[in-house]
């Protein structure tokens, strides 16, 4: 009798992905998620994370030499990611998604410009979690 590697779990694209705290836990350490852990350090982009307790939302972004896949993971770790106004909220109740995905090369300026969109038709600097 062996043990055997938990099967993989297909990756739902880009598009598809929300993921609620644990399951972001779950899929940056499980082996089953390593094609997901694969995709996602493929990109880099802007992200959404929702506190389903009252709505308030963040709008972030991962850009130069930082992944999605690198940034998701430090939420993963602490629950803030270093994000100073998430530091007060329980990261529990956290839903993470993807809004915009670029080629890791995609100039910095581009990915700031869709952040600030986001930011801006979300309103999340004012009814949200993002201070600036």
């Amino acid at each position: 009798m062996e043990i055997a590697d938990a099967e993989p779990i297909p990756f739902p694209g880009f598009d598809k992905l929300v993921l609620d705290h644990a399951q972001l836990q779950s899929v940056m350490r499980e082996h089953c998620y390593a094609s997901w852990r694969t995709a996602l350090a493929s990109v880099a982009g802007v992200y959404l994370i929702t506190d389903t307790r009252d709505g308030r939302q963040d709008v972030g972004k991962a850009d130069g030499v930082e992944s999605i896949s690198m940034r998701w993971s430090a939420y993963a770790t602490n629950g803030h990611g270093g994000n100073v106004e998430l530091g007060n909220v329980d990261a529990t109740s956290f839903r993470f998604s993807l809004l915009r995905v670029f080629d890791p090369a995609t100039p910095t300026r581009e990915i700031d410009a869709a952040e600030r969109y986001f930011k801006l038709a979300l309103d999340t600097r004012r009814h949200g979690l993002n201070g600036n």
